[in-house]
């Protein structure tokens, strides 16, 4: 509130609450609507992801996620320093917009091929989340910060809680297709939310220009480091194509660094990344938050893959059943993540981030063992949830945390690369590891039990290496410590 609205009569101010109020919550959903899409659209991509395989009967049905995950993150360097230099809320259009070209591709494909050139048309989707993040900062009060990014982050939640029922009724009603026509049209919901109702933030860099060599830098290592392990199970881990990707990446990125420390303008500063609470927030919050996202892989294809002797042993369920069994894990996953978001005012960031991936490397180590029956699988997901709900709210707050304002996008773009690529190979690992437990039939890949075991420890093991990391993490401000922006 303005000093003259704070020196005049007692009615003006008892107006002004109220719009003040509204308008917030108004910001919130739309905000809540353009990222809960990013975790909607890779939710029901997972639960879709079994009969696309079936329809048209590919073993490449990893492709159908990774593409997304791919286009995204080489996007991802070039829209968060854009946002810097014109404006976050500009930046969120021009994405939702290409989002939206992409998810009509996919809609009206009738060939795996033209669908997975949707789908990574789709992923430039991706960079509204750390955009999203980063406006919550810049256009809300301080008061308003830590609730607004609880509740964003809380919204996982809800995607987890409505998303299997939502793709369940699509899928049994409409097959995939509708899946793919309901992501469209969500998206062009998300672009008029964002023009009716979110200010642009007025947090950005003074001047400025496009690093472009720094961006194509790093996003080509990035992105030939994930197609790499992508297709290491076909090439074979000890095969020259495999060692030329790796090693023609990793030079790439030392490229990158060597590059970013000469050019006055770098796509991520190394004065900010260089200091140690950032990076380690970062190395933290994108390894435990990047292998939570993968564990989706394993227990999706668990539970909806088919159950045939000798052949898949996946539990059958139908969309709509596993709506209804996990419907507990998802509501603990919204609690978890509301609840921190209060939480984190009084309770540095980092000790939640340990707090939640420790769970959820509980939850899942249990479930290692027992994932045969609806009852283990809550068993496991309540305690995993609770973890989840934890770190997926946290992770955003984190950054707060070690970050000016005016790094608040850059920042919020480096851990969405890293949770990215983090995410994104422990998948792949996932399907490699599942895969040598199973067999290929009418061109179709099916899974044993073993397998998803396997899966299961893959993810154990990361997210413990995710709540070890925290121990890096120096102590530092809590959330109402911290500066905000100016609010829009």
């Amino acid at each position: 509130m303005s000093p003259l609205s704070q020196t005049s009569t007692t009615t003006p101010q008892a107006s002004e609450r109220p719009l003040s109020t509204r308008r917030n919550v108004l910001v919130v959903i739309a905000l809540l609507w353009t990222v809960q899409l990013v975790a909607l659209m890779a939710a029901l991509s997972g639960i879709t992801q079994a009969e696309v395989a079936i329809h048209f009967r590919t073993t490449e049905i990893a492709w159908f996620t990774l593409m997304t995950l791919l286009t995204g993150t080489f996007f991802l360097p070039f829209a968060v320093k854009a946002a810097a230099l014109f404006g976050k809320r500009r930046v969120l259009l021009v994405a939702i917009g290409l989002g939206f070209v992409g998810d009509l591709v996919a809609a009206f494909a009738t060939d795996y091929r033209t669908l997975l050139i949707g789908r990574g048309i789709a992923g430039l989707y991706a960079a509204t989340a750390p955009l999203a993040y980063a406006l919550t900062r810049d256009v809300f009060p301080r008061s308003w910060v830590g609730i607004a990014n609880g509740i964003l982050a809380g919204g996982v939640g809800l995607v987890a809680f409505g998303g299997p029922f939502l793709s369940g009724w699509l899928l049994d009603h409409h097959g995939f297709r509708g899946v793919l026509w309901f992501m469209a049209i969500s998206t062009a919901v998300s672009f008029v939310l964002v023009a009716a109702f979110v200010p642009e933030s007025t947090v950005r860099e003074g001047g400025g220009r496009m690093d472009w060599i720094g961006g194509l830098l790093l996003g080509g290592g990035v992105t030939g480091l994930v197609y790499a392990v992508g297709q290491g199970s076909h090439w074979g881990w000890d095969s020259a194509e495999f060692a030329a990707f790796v090693v023609g990446s990793l030079i790439v990125l030392v490229v990158f660094v060597l590059v970013e420390r000469r050019v006055a303008e770098p796509l991520f500063p190394l004065t900010m990344t260089r200091r140690r609470p950032v990076w380690t927030a970062l190395l933290a919050t994108s390894v435990a938050a990047g292998s939570l996202n993968a564990v989706g892989v394993v227990i999706q294809l668990l539970v909806l893959m088919p159950n045939i002797p000798h052949v898949s042993e996946g539990l059958g369920w139908s969309g709509t059943h596993n709506a209804i069994v996990t419907s507990p894990i998802s509501a603990t996953i919204l609690l978890a993540a509301v609840g921190t978001g209060f939480l984190a005012r009084r309770v540095q960031a980092r000790l939640l981030l340990g707090a939640g991936a420790t769970l959820a490397v509980l939850g899942y180590g249990i479930g290692t063992q027992l994932h045969h029956s609806a009852g283990q699988i809550v068993g496991m997901g309540l305690i995993a949830g609770l973890g989840t709900g934890i770190v997926v709210a946290i992770v955003p707050i984190m950054i707060i945390e070690v970050v000016t304002p005016e790094e608040q996008a850059l920042a919020n773009g480096a851990q969405t690369l890293g949770q990215g690529v983090a995410q994104i190979i422990v998948s792949q690992l996932a399907f490699v590891v599942m895969a040598q437990h199973g067999t290929v039939m009418h061109g179709i890949q099916f899974y044993l039990d073993p397998g998803f075991t396997n899966g299961l420890w893959l993810v154990v093991g990361c997210c413990a290496v995710g709540a070890l990391l925290v121990l890096l993490v120096p102590g530092g401000k809590r959330l109402d410590e911290a500066e905000v922006g100016q609010p829009a």
